[in-house]
């Protein structure tokens, strides 16, 4: 019988692979804009966290999440450091939980 506007609308039209990419591009960019300025900082700052949290050594002096500040009295194998927070009172801390290492010692060097 008669055919709708929309129906007629549809039959008629056929897109081209150009006009498809060109209504993707907008979401592309925001895909790559979020990458450079969110995503990729992240993915930086999770290096570096992981880089300080490897190199601790006895004797650095850090701060942790709950904002404690002690020495590195021993670093043990299983992701944890003993940190001296007062005169003979140390605790475990979690190797990650620690925010800022406030100063590093210097690594014995070999007497020759």
């Amino acid at each position: 019988m008669f055919a709708t506007p929309a129906f007629a609308q549809a039959a008629g039209a056929s897109a081209s692979p150009v006009a498809a990419l060109g209504q993707f591009l907008p979401l592309i960019l925001i895909f790559v804009i979020v990458y450079f300025l969110m995503i990729r900082p992240q993915q930086k700052k999770a290096k570096d966290h992981r880089a300080m949290v490897e190199t601790l050594r006895r004797g650095d002096k850090v701060v942790t999440q709950g904002g404690i500040v002690g020495k590195v009295s021993k670093v043990l194998e299983d992701g944890e450091v003993k940190v001296e927070i007062a005169q003979g009172v140390e605790v475990n801390v979690i190797k990650t939980t620690i925010v800022q290492v406030l100063s590093k010692t210097e690594p014995a060097t070999s007497a020759k």
